[in-house]
């Protein structure tokens, strides 16, 4: 009988290997990771721009300032005894000056009597071109006024640097920077930073063009005197109001902020013509 001899056992070594019968086979022990599914990434979305606010229909359109009024009395009871007792503004429905015209008109005009205005924009006219023969309507436009020089405006009365102002305006808008379309198309944002650029036109400046020239029905003017005194009046305020507290304090005559503007310039005239008046009542008594 043949006798088998039984396999060894592989016996491990102490450098990790396993010893066979034909000799040393080595392993390395290996970390087993387990495998995840790579999460996908979100697609990159380019940002879709926010629409523009419209812009709202002008005050002398058909209905507008009727709207303006109904809401004003309903939103604001302070304001509405004000309206109620107060002329009703009008803004004339007829085209109104072109962008450039009304520009150079607010430029002429500043920090100046209405009278003595009054006087240099009609020598300011009559050194234009006329639209016809025969007629008095001057042709306002930057190429007429690029034309002449500041000899020209000094003789009639305009300041050195008013002359400076007319010119950059008129330089601008013959340029392409600026356009009567452009402009009545932009937005109250895009008016101010775009007007200001021209030297001499101010955030002030801006606003009252666009209340009575453009006709806009929600702007606050709330760096003006009149405007200021005319809330501090309606709401009884210790102080003077802030520019920016006039926001909080006239949020609620959204969107028919300039028609309450024209209502606290009326105010204000309003108290004046009183004091006055009782002022002469008083003289007259003594």
């Amino acid at each position: 009988m043949v006798k088998t001899r039984a396999a060894a056992t592989p016996r491990p070594s102490a450098a990790g290997a396993v010893a066979t019968a034909t000799g040393k086979i080595s392993f390395r022990s290996r970390k087993i990771v387990k495998s995840t599914s790579a999460k996908a990434k979100p697609l990159a979305t380019t940002p879709v721009p926010s629409p523009l606010p419209p812009v709202l229909p002008a005050l002398s359109s058909p209905g507008e300032l009727a709207a303006a009024l109904s809401h004003l009395h309903s939103a604001d009871p302070l304001l509405s005894a004000v309206i109620a007792s107060t002329s009703a503004p009008t803004f004339i429905s007829s085209p109104s000056l072109p962008a450039f015209h009304s520009l150079a008109h607010s430029i002429l005009h500043q920090q100046l009597a209405p009278s003595a205005a009054a006087a240099i924009y009609a020598r300011f006219l009559a050194l234009l071109p006329s639209a016809a023969a025969g007629t008095d309507a001057a042709v306002v436009n930057p190429a007429s006024v690029l034309a002449l020089s500041a000899a020209d405006l000094r003789a009639i009365g305009v300041s050195a640097r008013k002359a400076a102002y007319l010119q950059d305006l008129a330089g601008r808008f013959a340029a392409g920077e600026l356009s009567d379309s452009a402009v009545a198309a932009m937005d109250e944002a895009a008016l101010l930073a775009e007007l200001t650029k021209v030297k001499g036109v101010g955030e002030w400046t801006v606003h009252m063009f666009m209340i009575f020239s453009l006709h806009r029905p929600d702007v606050l003017p709330s760096g003006d005197l009149g405007v200021r005194k005319g809330v501090q009046e309606l709401y009884k305020l210790p102080a003077l109001p802030k520019p920016e507290e006039m926001a909080a304090l006239c949020e609620r005559w959204r969107p028919y902020r300039s028609v309450g503007a024209w209502y606290m310039w009326r105010l204000m005239q309003s108290k004046g013509a009183a004091a006055k008046k009782a002022k002469g009542n008083a003289i007259a008594v003594e």
